[in-house]
């Protein structure tokens, strides 16, 4: 269920955990690649460059990938790009975005509606495990924080809806208007800048290109979930390659292993005590 890819990895020192959300804890949008990716390729396929349906898949499918993790609206800069490439007059970005998010709503409408009822459990909707392993690291005293590149207002209620904002006591934060005032990568820095934590003591969990690669470059420890979805029982190999290529100390399908994550991330069981910062200045 685990595979370990940094032998002698030790995350008795972290402090803080940084989550990301579709994917890694929430189902709600599971499928969210196939509204976007026919989208797109329908927008590309109109302009008649004489490129095949499975050309266009190809090319949308990598810049998709590549970029998830991002902000919903970095997807969309990118297929008006390619529309410019051939010659094509785009749409604005934000028209894309709008377009994707209206398909993809149609699309989960029944799940949200059945969470706002109360006619399911909020686990339904969780990466199997996910519940366990928040109490587990809450209970290990960890600052959390749940970062997406979803719209702040859209995950914030399916947080809510999922019962999981309550967990984190660092902060819930999605996409904003204005892209370019947050990012996963923003947000952490935010954290080391406060003083109050090293970019060592970071263990981040995500199923994207992007919140590995941040987590990796500020010294933390990584752990990819390479969710196979909706079921997510076992590993999508083409996510293990992407999160295994950015440095992801840890694969796992799910967290339902959650004795076995603990004993690769705590290796003799408790935390280390690691002095406060401000004790290890001077």
């Amino acid at each position: 269920m685990i595979e370990l890819l940094r032998p002698g990895l030790d995350a008795r020192h972290t402090r803080v955990a940084v989550f990301d959300f579709d994917g890694t804890l929430s189902l709600i949008r599971a499928g969210w690649v196939d509204t976007m990716v026919p989208m797109m390729v329908e927008v590309l396929l109109e302009l008649k460059t004489g490129e095949s349906e499975a050309e266009l898949r190809a090319l949308v499918e990598d810049f998709v990938a590549r970029l998830t993790g991002k902000q919903t609206i970095y997807q969309m800069i990118e297929l008006a790009e390619q529309v410019s490439r051939r010659g094509g007059t785009p749409k604005d970005p934000l028209a894309y975005k709008h377009e994707y998010l209206r398909r993809l709503h149609d699309r989960i409408r029944d799940r949200l509606a059945e969470l706002e009822a109360g006619r399911c459990a909020p686990d339904k909707y969780l990466v199997p495990g996910s519940r366990a392993l928040l109490e587990e690291l809450r209970a290990r005293g960890y600052k959390m924080y749940l970062a997406s590149g979803t719209d702040q207002p859209f995950m914030r209620r399916e947080a809510d809806l999922l019962d999981v904002s309550r967990y984190f006591d660092g902060g819930v934060f999605g996409a904003l208007d204005d892209y370019k005032s947050f990012s996963k990568k923003i947000l952490i820095q935010r954290i080391i800048s406060s003083s109050e934590f090293r970019g060592e003591q970071f263990l981040g969990f995500g199923d994207g290109y992007v919140e590995i690669e941040n987590v990796k470059e500020v010294g933390g420890v990584a752990v990819g979930v390479a969710t196979a979805e909706p079921e997510c029982l076992v590993v999508d190999e083409w996510k293990r390659k992407r999160l295994a290529g950015v440095g992801a100390d840890l694969i796992v399908p799910n967290f339902l292993a959650l004795g076995e994550l603990l004993a690769a991330l705590f290796p003799d069981g408790d935390r280390e005590e690691v002095p406060a910062l401000e004790d290890r200045v001077g």
